[in-house]
């Protein structure tokens, strides 16, 4: 069995609308365990260095957009000034790091077996209109990219979790100290697992 951490960010949505203990119980409920948990108001540039430099993270962030604008009939160059993808993956990692930075967000390290797919699974899609029923993200928020990118904003989608575990212990090392995260036995995982 392969146990896992990752990282669990309730953006500023998701605090302002009181949604922080819904989200974590949905999560402790399927079996994860908290390890560190911390309310925090991102500075600008901690929220900027959250987010990967990488042109080809950025380039694939700007295609997914394009695709939407196709599907949706839009015209980027309208609606955004250009139709390059990697600029709009640049300006999506702006919008992102201004939605991150905007008010207090609450950072958990979650543990478990396979934490890093159950924690997705149990989040939803990125994109909330296109998140399942029953998900997280299906059942609180309803955002959409073309909504999101006519009003030059982030995609509001409540929460952020680590994708892979290079980017979770990135992630978790960015916002925790080592001495943040604990060690214990929850009285249930002789039962579960």
């Amino acid at each position: 069995m392969k146990l896992e951490r990752t990282l669990v960010l309730i953006k500023p949505d998701g605090v302002k609308r009181g949604l922080i203990g819904p989200i974590m119980e949905r999560y402790e409920r399927a079996g994860l365990k908290v390890i560190a948990m911390k309310m925090v108001t991102a500075s600008r540039d901690q929220a900027m260095s959250h987010y990967p430099v990488n042109e080809e993270h950025m380039q694939l962030m700007g295609e997914k957009s394009l695709k939407t604008y196709v599907e949706y009939g839009l015209d980027p160059i309208e609606y955004i000034g250009t139709n390059n993808p990697l600029e709009i993956g640049k300006m999506i990692r702006e919008w992102n790091s201004e939605y991150l930075s905007s008010g207090p967000v609450v950072a958990i390290v979650l543990e478990g077996i396979h934490a890093i797919s159950n924690v997705r699974l149990l989040t939803g899609n990125t994109l909330p209109t296109f998140a399942l029923p029953g998900t997280i993200r299906g059942d609180f928020s309803i955002d959409s990219p073309a909504l999101a990118n006519s009003r030059k904003r982030a995609v509001i989608n409540l929460i952020h979790a680590s994708g892979e575990p290079e980017e979770a212990e990135r992630e978790i090392n960015h916002w925790f100290t080592s001495d943040e995260i604990h060690t214990y036995k929850r009285s249930d995982e002789d039962v579960m697992f």
